[in-house]
């Protein structure tokens, strides 16, 4: 095992706490990608400013019950069921700003996915954030980026940082050919198919084979998100496999099987 404690840091993780600040916005749209995965665009003269300079920043979406009467104060928005996601996309179309969403859908599970898809447009929402930014100084030298269907937004970020001929691994966990989302990247990406079995089963099968493989030469930045119990496979790999060190990687569990109300703690699940 190669100890990377010894390798030149190529780049630095920046962790910026930013200024809170809440807007509100109305769903404006909404396009299917697959069965079970749906873009949605939020629009509103509040979003207007809206930013996300970092690479792996977070928000809090508020969503009221659309049969209800709409939110009018911060305080009203704020008592809505909420979730923290990555957003995706955003700017201004003359006075007026939009952000751009993905979920994964899961029948009636989940608050988020079930407003993405069942919300009538023109539906309120709030937006909360984003409260801090990492970024990513520098340029590593390989780049591996695993998850399932609830991580793709946050990897479509990090994968438009690859510059092309860099060594990059992209997993993504799904169901079946059907439910596989196209991402940009200079590298194919690799869909794992889990079939029947539980959710992350599969990635965490890869990911237990890539572990036992010499670990990519040189400065290595991961990304690893999924069902919680992805986080005990990902850091055996990275940390103790890769010996990458524990504060310049991020593997987060977006989601726990059986508990709907399951918050990640520093990120969004497309849920």
């Amino acid at each position: 095992m190669t100890d990377a404690t010894t390798i030149p840091h190529a780049f630095t993780l920046e962790r910026e706490p930013l200024e809170l600040r809440f807007r509100f916005g109305a769903l404006a749209s909404r396009e299917w990608i697959t069965a079970d995965y749906v873009r949605v665009r939020v629009e509103g003269a509040d979003l207007v400013g809206f930013g996300s300079n970092g690479h792996d920043d977070h928000i809090r979406i508020f969503l009221p019950d659309p049969a209800a009467s709409v939110p009018t104060t911060v305080e009203e928005m704020r008592a809505a069921p909420s979730r923290e996601f990555t957003p995706l996309r955003w700017g201004v179309d003359g006075d007026t700003g939009w952000l751009d969403l993905e979920f994964a859908v899961h029948g009636d599970e989940g608050v988020a996915g079930v407003w993405a898809a069942t919300a009538p447009l023109g539906s309120s929402i709030g937006v909360g954030g984003p409260r801090g930014s990492l970024r990513i100084a520098g340029a590593p030298d390989a780049w591996l980026l695993a998850g399932d269907e609830t991580a793709i937004p946050q990897i479509r970020r990090y994968a438009a940082l690859i510059p092309a001929g860099a060594a990059a691994t992209i997993l993504i966990e799904v169901a079946d050919a059907e439910h596989e989302v196209a991402i940009d990247g200079p590298v194919p990406v690799e869909y794992i198919h889990r079939g029947d079995r539980p959710a992350g089963s599969a990635l965490n099968l890869r990911l237990e084979a890539i572990a036992a493989d010499e670990r990519p030469a040189g400065d290595v930045f991961a990304f690893v998100a999924a069902e919680q119990a992805i986080v005990k496979t990902g850091r055996a790999l990275l940390v103790e496999r890769w010996a990458l060190e524990p504060d310049r990687i991020v593997v987060k569990g977006y989601w726990k099987r059986g508990e709907a109300e399951y918050h990640a703690p520093h990120g969004p699940g497309a849920r």
